[in-house]
């Protein structure tokens, strides 16, 4: 994310040395869920332009197995509804929660271009994704068998700008009632920028189920 973007919605005037946010994003997550006695990581995922999603999935369970952590809750936020599917597969027992945060819920086998490439036009999709880069197009491959027993959580933002894609999301939440919990806060495609605190309790009350 830019820090323009940030900026925009959260009313900081927040500068880095690129012009991107990194995982920086998620600063005050992590502090909100640290404060109520959570640990809580947000792993900085490699430059999209010189790794792809296998690389992604695979930094996420290093730092699962280096930490050694269990009952984990994975929050995908965005393409990350694929890097979560993808580590719940390669780890299914250290996984409690999958919380997919108005992101795109993967079938085994599609990559995020071909999720969006459902919703937009060849003119709206430049705008929603400039550049395909390799995680985008890189297929994910999983056996729904091995994350069936995990508990699944949809965070739908209402006011989102990707809000055709999420709306595949919710369809599919609703075809597979009983397989998942479904949350909606009215708020852009990040919730932590411009409705932090809403976000910080709703995740908060997830932690609990």
């Amino acid at each position: 994310m830019s820090t323009d973007t940030w900026n925009r919605l959260s009313g900081q005037q927040i500068v880095t040395e690129t012009g991107y946010m990194g995982a920086k994003y998620w600063d005050g997550t992590i502090k909100a869920l640290i404060s109520a006695g959570n640990h809580a990581y947000a792993p900085e995922l490699l430059e999209e332009s010189i790794s792809n999603l296998s690389d992604h999935i695979e930094q996420v369970c290093t730092l699962i197995s280096e930490k050694n952590l269990q009952k984990v809750i994975l929050v995908g936020h965005s393409y990350g509804g694929l890097v979560i599917t993808g580590v719940a597969h390669q780890m299914p027992h250290r996984i409690q929660h999958l919380v997919y945060l108005d992101s795109a819920i993967p079938e085994p086998g599609q990559s995020l271009i071909e999720i969006l490439n459902m919703v937009y036009c060849s003119e709206d999709y430049e705008a929603a994704l400039p550049e395909p880069n390799p995680p985008y197009v890189e297929k994910l491959q999983y056996d729904p068998r091995r994350i069936e027993k995990i508990n699944k959580i949809y965070i739908r933002c209402t006011n989102s700008e990707f809000i055709d894609v999420t709306r595949l999301s919710k369809e599919k939440v609703e075809d597979e009632k009983g397989e998942w919990t479904y949350f909606e806060l009215p708020s852009s495609h990040v919730p932590m920028a411009d409705l932090p605190e809403d976000f910080y309790k709703l995740l908060l009350k997830v932690a609990k189920l």
